[in-house]
């Protein structure tokens, strides 16, 4: 960072806009393998937070990689400066007063670590969506599997590629034994039970 750069205050704080949207900015990291369900549940935790009167945003994976961070590749590097980019933006949103939910295969734990540390204690939820690589292959949405398998693709997560399982997530779902509706519940209630909501 150059020396001539300086950190701008306003008068308008995190606790102000809080107090205006009458709720708390928290990320919500969804963290797994690809076809695991992580989107999936953002989107559905995201329609259930909306309909109870929340603000909330989604930062999803292949919609950041056409924008924001659509000059980066999957090298290890890469993978890095993605998930370091996102944690700055949710820092954002969640500053911004928002409920931001983050879905990235994060895969590795140095990086959620990162993320989480850009966040007060207790704002930062890291959800494990846990799922079994022979069910993320068998629904495989966007065919990413096969081709890696087939070696159109490299360093392909779960393939050819490591997932550090997170250690201490705040919540884990099953997403191959529970139902989307059931996540979404133990999501939601943890929220309530550590006053997020």
């Amino acid at each position: 960072m150059g020396k001539n750069i300086f950190w701008c205050e306003g008068k308008v704080k995190r606790e102000d806009r809080e107090r205006l949207l009458g709720q708390k900015g928290v990320v919500i990291w969804f963290t797994g393998l690809s076809g695991s369900g992580k989107s999936t549940l953002a989107y559905a935790v995201e329609e259930k937070l909306h309909k109870m009167g929340y603000l909330t945003y989604v930062l999803d994976g292949d919609n950041i990689r056409h924008g924001l961070n659509s000059d980066l590749g999957f090298s290890p590097e890469d993978r890095e400066e993605n998930i370091r980019r996102v944690g700055e933006v949710a820092k954002l949103f969640a500053d911004a007063g928002v409920i931001v939910m983050t879905a990235f295969i994060s895969p590795y734990r140095k990086d959620r670590r990162r993320a989480r540390r850009l966040m007060d204690e207790g704002r930062f939820v890291e959800v494990y969506c846990k799922c079994n690589v022979e069910v993320c292959e068998k629904r495989d949405p966007k065919g990413l599997y096969k081709k890696a398998k087939a070696g159109e693709i490299d360093a392909f997560t779960g393939v050819s590629a490591p997932y550090e399982e997170p250690e201490k997530p705040e919540i884990v779902v099953e997403t191959d034994k529970q139902s989307v509706e059931e996540c979404v519940e133990k999501i939601i209630k943890y929220l309530k039970t550590n006053k997020l909501l």
